[in-house]
C-alpha cells in the first residue's frame, strides 16, 4: 500500500501526534515530516526505507492505513480493548 500525504496528516492528528514526535519514533528528520505532509497525493518521491519506518511507527502507536475502496484511502485507530 502506497500512503498519501493526507494519510499521514490524518495519522498523526488521531494520535494527537506533533511532527516532532512522530519524527522521533520513525528515526527520521522532522524536515522530512513536514515535506511529507506538504506533498500532494500519493508519496511517490519517497523512498521505500523512510515509508516504512512512517508506517511502522504509526501502526505501532494503534494506526490502521485504509485502501483506496471507491472512497479514496485513508486511516482509522485500532480498537483499544
Amino acid at each position: 500500500m502506497l500512503l498519501t500525504s493526507a494519510q499521514l496528516r490524518a495519522a498523526r492528528a488521531l494520535l494527537r501526534l506533533d511532527q516532532s514526535g512522530l519524527a522521533e519514533s520513525a528515526g527520521i528528520s522532522v524536515e522530512t515530516i513536514k515535506r511529507l505532509e506538504k506533498m500532494e497525493g500519493e508519496l511517490l518521491a519517497v523512498t521505500g526505507t523512510t515509508l516504512a519506518k512512517l508506517q511502522l511507527a504509526l501502526e505501532q502507536a494503534g494506526v490502521i492505513f485504509i485502501d483506496a475502496n471507491g472512497n479514496g484511502p485513508g486511516v482509522r485507530l485500532k480498537d483499544r480493548q
